[in-house]
């Protein structure tokens, strides 16, 4: 068993870097991004569950809680492969879940731009969404970054965004109050946007990545109705092109776009990721499934911006 050392290797904040874990699977290369990684096993024995998801190997207990195993080889052949006694176990940490996925072999770790990985053709998934989150070339090797919180999802759906925690709330008032959104994940994206309009929320722009975010905002930076057009930012962690903790960097770093607030809304959110968004100047981080979160995060900022825009010299 040996556990991951954080201390070395986890980035500085807002290079728009991220340090890939690459493992194989049928010869395939994949990877993981480190920071949800919490720590490399040997594989174990495994208690089988009844009706569980096919890719659900089972569950195993290495200490004092109990580990939900899933067959990451069966999950991406929908075949059962040999396991091995050389198999591993990654055990991750994201979204407040502690799962373990079984793979062949670690290959090393790699570490990156976010502007080297590239989204994958639609081409390639029939026009849907994959779920690889984008491909790498890492030390000469083609790698695909998987998207953990979706596979976590198509296998156990209540552990992801519930539009049943807004719909709790009630009615509440229309708000027109511009809102910009950066998140790679077409499933994801999806999902938010209809908790918030849910919510009342009625101008939400969205990007697919945080250059794309970027970009818009520098066009419209210097407007004199610049706080007309966007009032909240909501960007994830983990984007191809440019990840969120650039994305919040750029933005707080700038003299007019700084007064906007940024909420960070990633799975990745622990004490450590706080600790770096909190250097960037976020002004709120939420674990991606706390929707309902999410809703009275965004009316108490709005109504700071609000209360203070006077003084933002537009």
């Amino acid at each position: 068993m040996v556990e991951k050392e954080k201390e070395g290797i986890l980035l500085e904040s807002g290079t728009n870097e991220i340090e890939i874990m690459k493992f194989k699977i049928q010869g395939e290369f994949y990877g993981i991004n480190v920071a949800k990684v919490k720590e490399i096993m040997m594989a174990a024995r495994v208690k089988a569950m009844p009706h569980a998801h096919p890719a659900v190997e089972g569950i195993f207990k290495p200490r004092d809680i109990l580990i939900t195993v899933i067959d990451l080889g069966y999950y991406l052949t929908n075949d059962y492969l040999e396991h091995k006694p050389r198999d591993l176990f990654i055990v991750t940490n994201f979204n407040k879940m502690t799962v373990a996925f079984r793979v062949q072999s670690i290959e090393g770790i790699s570490r990156i731009s976010w502007k080297d990985i590239q989204k994958p053709d639609k081409t390639l998934t029939h026009g849907e969404e994959g779920v690889a989150t984008g491909i790498a070339q890492c030390a000469g090797e083609l790698v695909t970054i998987l998207d953990f919180e979706k596979i976590v999802a198509e296998i156990a759906p209540e552990t992801t965004i519930q539009l049943s925690e807004v719909e709790q709330m009630g009615d509440r008032p229309i708000c027109n109050s511009p809102l910009v959104i950066a998140e790679d994940s077409i499933l994801l994206q999806k999902m938010i946007d209809d908790a918030l309009q849910r919510a009342g929320f009625t101008d939400i722009k969205n990007f697919n990545n945080g250059q794309e975010a970027w970009d818009y905002l520098r066009t419209i930076r210097n407007d004199h109705d610049l706080y007309d057009k966007v009032n909240l930012i909501i960007t994830d962690i983990e984007m191809p092109e440019m990840d969120g903790h650039r994305l919040t960097k750029l933005v707080k770093d700038d003299p007019r776009l700084g007064h906007l607030p940024v909420v960070i809304f990633s799975s990745l959110i622990d004490d450590q990721m706080r600790i770096k968004g909190e250097s960037l100047g976020a002004d709120e981080q939420l674990t991606k499934p706390e929707i309902g979160n999410l809703v009275h995060v965004i009316d108490r900022l709005l109504a700071r911006f609000e209360k203070n825009r006077k003084s933002f010299g537009e």
